[in-house]
């Protein structure tokens, strides 16, 4: 074959992926764009998962119910402990005290630096390692497409937004809104899930792999991020009557069946969720004009229901 006839065949071999993909992207685009609840209400009833009762929290408010599900799979033993403290009543007639605008309340006992006057932990334990993060071998990673200004790749582990360095270095929950992390001080294992907060503002992503994350809010966080602010620097209150009460933080596993709050969580390894990022990565309707094209690990939705269909 003479030169210039190998180098075209050459080129032609080098440009074939890039054809391919370019025909990809056009026949993706003649598809008729659905939108992320049209793709919900279309979804099998196989891509959903009933909430585990024996890991979900009810806390109790005069406004209504938060649920939270817990994380144990990455921090098993802030979770054994707070499953222990809300058995055992501890949380019952305590307190949100803080409430920092765009970043967090925060619960537990107010007194609880304070040995005269601090609710005793029964039999909880008083001394936990941090658990800050995980080994990430082992774990169903689903990644995102995008890249991430704090971590090498994000994505979802069971549910919970995540990240890791490698599929075989170190994993981690990661600081989105609802997220429920265990207080702690200046020592790395001074937490042991007593005091609790929960981010009701903009991602505090420096927080990742900082402090032990929990959980996370499924239901409710309008009763939370509606909650007064606190006085500046860090929304503690000062004012004890501004403060908002908790009636009880109990597992729904110890609530009678009739009382509890059914809930169907999106599987998010399921091609339903990979569906709905993708048409919030790419949203094109009467009122987006250019689609975005990226999407960040926070703004993912995270769809939950009702059994029967109803969200």
């Amino acid at each position: 074959m003479p030169a210039p006839a190998r180098l075209t065949a050459a080129l032609l071999l080098a440009l074939l992926p890039a054809m391919a993909a370019v025909g990809d992207a056009a026949a993706q685009a003649k598809k008729p764009y659905r939108s992320g609840q049209q793709i919900l209400d279309a979804s099998p009833a196989s891509d959903w998962r009933t909430l585990d009762p024996a890991r979900t929290l009810y806390l109790e408010l005069a406004s209504g119910r938060v649920v939270i599900e817990l994380a144990p799979a990455f921090a098993p033993e802030h979770v054994a402990n707070i499953t222990t403290l809300a058995h055992e009543h501890f949380w019952d007639g305590t307190s949100i005290y803080r409430s920092q605008d765009n970043f967090v309340v925060q619960f537990g006992d107010v007194d609880g630096e304070d040995p005269a006057k601090a609710k005793s932990l029964g039999s909880a334990k008083t001394h936990l390692p941090a658990e800050f993060h995980r080994s990430a071998k082992g774990l169903d990673f689903q990644p995102l497409p995008d890249r991430d200004g704090w971590a090498r790749q994000v994505g979802f582990v069971d549910g919970f937004p995540a990240a890791r360095d490698g599929a075989d270095g170190k994993a981690w929950l990661a600081h989105c809104y609802g997220t429920l992390g265990a207080g702690r001080n200046n020592a790395d294992d001074s937490s042991i899930g007593a005091e609790l907060y929960v981010v009701i503002g903009q991602s505090p992503r420096q927080l990742d792999d900082n402090i032990t994350v929990v959980g996370r809010v499924v239901k409710g966080m309008e009763l939370l991020s509606t909650i007064q602010r606190g006085p500046e620097p860090m929304g503690f209150y000062t004012d004890p009557a501004q403060r908002t009460p908790i009636k009880s933080i109990r597992l729904a596993s110890e609530v009678p069946a009739a009382e509890r709050t059914p809930l169907e969580l999106l599987r998010t390894d399921s091609q339903t969720f990979r569906d709905v990022v993708e048409a919030k990565r790419n949203r094109v309707d009467d009122f987006y004009k250019r689609p975005a094209g990226h999407i960040d690990l926070c703004n993912v939705p995270l769809p939950v229901r009702t059994p029967g269909g109803k969200k």
